[in-house]
């Protein structure tokens, strides 16, 4: 039986993936490097840390990795904070309150920084639904490597057996299953391009999930 449900929030929760994609190229202009699109999909569920890491190594950039983080992460607020249109994916508050009413445990395991993690959950009230966040910030290797979700299941002191998790991105579904938990994979429409294949159930909506339903999933 499933105890815990363990979310990734861009994509999964919250659509920010375009504000992060704006900061992203807004930034790479004032560096003056190109990032293809290609390259960047495949950046995609790694933490903005790492993947500045990366980029620093693979175009030979001059600024340390903590300046460059501190840009990306001022043009990222700008542009949430001023996108009035922003707010839950649909499904996914009916989805929350139904496992929640139910007394499945649920935590967010997300790439993003505990500071981007914070204004969406002030933004949309959802700090009551979770008993824990864990951030991609805390780790030194992203997803597809599966400590995030080792941890995230450790907090909750739950059994990988007895957890599941909901992703959007190949490299969070990938993570999801090197730590040996059940992984539904969410082919939203703003998760196009992704490889979900080794996920063990994908579904295009939240409807399509249930509290009654994710409780008798047979993990692990």
């Amino acid at each position: 039986m499933i105890r815990t449900v363990i979310f990734d929030m861009d994509g999964v929760i919250i659509d920010t993936e375009p504000l992060h994609h704006q900061a992203f190229v807004t930034h790479f202009a004032e560096l003056g490097i190109m990032v293809t699109d290609t390259e960047y999909a495949s950046l995609l569920g790694s933490s903005t840390r790492n993947i500045f890491q990366r980029l620093k190594l693979e175009h030979g950039l001059p600024q340390e990795v903590a300046e460059l983080l501190l840009r990306k992460r001022e043009l990222f607020n700008q542009a949430f904070d001023e996108d009035a249109s922003l707010d839950l994916l649909p499904g996914a508050r009916t989805l929350i309150e139904d496992l929640q009413q139910h007394g499945v445990q649920l935590v967010v395991a997300s790439s993003a920084s505990k500071a981007t993690i914070g204004r969406v959950f002030e933004r949309f009230g959802l700090g009551p639904y979770f008993s824990h966040i864990v951030s991609g910030e805390d780790f030194p290797r992203s997803k597809p490597h599966p400590a995030i979700f080792l941890h995230a299941a450790a907090v909750a002191e739950t059994p990988v057996t007895e957890c599941i998790v909901i992703e959007d991105s190949a490299n969070g579904v990938a993570a999801a299953k090197a730590a040996g938990i059940y992984c539904v994979g969410y082919a939203s429409p703003h998760s196009t391009g992704q490889d979900l294949h080794l996920a063990d159930r994908v579904i295009q909506h939240f409807s399509e999930l249930s509290a009654a339903g994710i409780q008798a999933i047979v993990g692990g």
